[in-house]
């Protein structure tokens, strides 16, 4: 339900569903491990004691993008183990909702009991006891997730704060083959021996993770959002070299700056920021493996941005790998085709585009000057306006005055390709808020 709504038309239409609903859909995907969340979101009334009673926007307020199948995990999985995620929201609410992947497995993904906490502070398993809320899936305690596919847990009311750690555990009692995981979490999460899941103290959890594993997305029911920023990038947006769990992705940081300037009483869109970055990711061109690791933005754009909740605006910083990688030289037709015709299908769905000029790397191993002239072809076309809504200019902002070719050296993380926190944050800095206001543009 939306806010905008009368309370008196909103209970006609509650109890109207609670009357007749006697069964409700659990969202599993397609065999690419996608599905439709725009059938499982706004208005949705759970078979679940605990389900949001209160108005509201379904946003997502943290999500990642199963990136591969964890190695080492493929005889025995994750089997009698207890899986903590740690997640960092974006903005708060006042009901969740998770989303669960067995893109990357063999065999069906048994989850026999899943939680969701507010994690009782920085760097720890524990949880607020007084929040620790068992996840339904089709009003039942348990849920099996068929191989390449994904499911949606049921609404649970709860109060999630904005810019705070979230648990979210899974039990498994048997492997379904490899994990689905994302491998820089930048985040560390825990594992525990058994079923823990409810445990708040904390205490079982001895092993730690610096990996995602199954979950992909946090939804909530938020009265502080009215829709969705999803970041679309590789190692640069999914901040390899950002300090661990300070959260200082460049996504972090806007999500932190946008918040701040509302706060202020800047007339801007109250947004969620969510990051779907996989380090290496191309535009072009897949990993190897089937489903394939580490999927092209063509290939996921579907699932990793349109399927996102509410998703209203779309941040591309894509380009950089696909030049580097490249054992031949990269057309920069072919990336910038690629570029458009993502930006054509996020118009498509009325979702505005904005997209980041590739920022440089001479220094770095993979530096060429042929490869470079490729990046400023591309960094053209970006900027006189064929081929986004709107510029966010991270080149100009990173890039050394004297040496444009290069990062500035406080930005630079030592590689000289990926930033260093200060980097990350001018990222962020440089990002222009007013071009998050507005639509796509309407079709011809």
């Amino acid at each position: 339900m939306t806010r905008g709504r009368g309370y008196a038309l909103l209970g006609v239409i509650v109890a109207a569903i609670m009357a007749l609903s006697t069964a409700l859909y659990v969202g599993v995907a397609s065999d690419n491990g996608t599905r439709d969340q725009n059938t499982l979101g706004e208005g949705r009334v759970p078979h679940n004691s605990a389900a949001p009673a209160s108005t509201g926007t379904w946003v997502s307020t943290w999500s990642t993008s199963p990136a591969a199948a964890e190695p080492g995990t493929e005889t025995t999985g994750m089997a009698d183990r207890s899986v903590r995620n740690v997640v960092h929201t974006s903005v708060g609410g006042t009901g969740a909702r998770v989303t669960l992947s067995n893109l990357y497995g063999q065999s069906p993904l048994n989850i026999t009991r899943a939680t969701i906490a507010v994690s009782a502070g920085s760097g720890t398993a524990a949880a607020l006891a007084d929040t620790m809320r068992q996840l339904t899936f089709g009003g039942g305690p348990t849920v099996v997730v068929p191989p390449g596919r994904q499911v949606m847990s049921d609404a649970v009311r709860i109060a999630v704060p904005h810019d705070t750690d979230v648990l979210i555990t899974t039990y498994t009692p048997t492997s379904s083959g490899p994990v689905t995981y994302h491998r820089h979490a930048r985040q560390t999460s825990y594992v525990a021996q058994g079923d823990h899941a409810q445990d708040a103290t904390g205490t079982p959890y001895t092993e730690r993770s610096v990996h995602w594993r199954y979950l992909t997305a946090l939804d909530v029911l938020s009265n502080e959002s009215d829709g969705t920023i999803v970041a679309l990038g590789d190692s640069l947006t999914d901040g390899i070299t950002s300090t661990s769990g300070a959260n200082n992705r460049w996504t972090d940081v806007l999500s932190d700056r946008l918040r701040a300037q509302i706060a202020a009483g800047r007339d801007l869109p109250r947004y969620s920021v969510v990051n779907q970055g996989i380090s290496g990711n191309r535009v072009l061109t897949d990993g190897l493996g089937r489903p394939a690791d580490n999927p092209s933005a063509l290939n996921r754009f579907q699932r990793d941005v349109l399927e996102r909740t509410n998703v209203k605006v779309v941040v591309i910083d894509l380009g950089v790998n696909d030049i580097l990688r490249n054992p031949r030289l990269a057309d920069p037709d072919a990336i910038l085709d690629g570029l458009r015709t993502l930006v054509g299908q996020a118009h498509a769905r009325g979702v505005k585009v904005v997209g980041a000029t590739l920022m440089p790397f001479h220094g770095h191993r993979g530096y060429t000057d042929a490869r470079e002239a490729v990046r400023q072809t591309i960094n053209a076309e970006i900027r006189a306006g064929r081929v986004y809504d709107a510029v966010a200019d991270f080149d100009q902002a990173l890039r050394d005055p004297y040496d444009p070719r290069r990062l500035r050296t406080d930005y630079d993380s030592g590689d000289h390709l990926h930033p260093s926190d200060k980097g990350y944050t001018r990222m962020a800095e440089s990002f222009d808020l007013e071009m998050l206001k507005g639509s796509a543009p309407a079709e011809l």
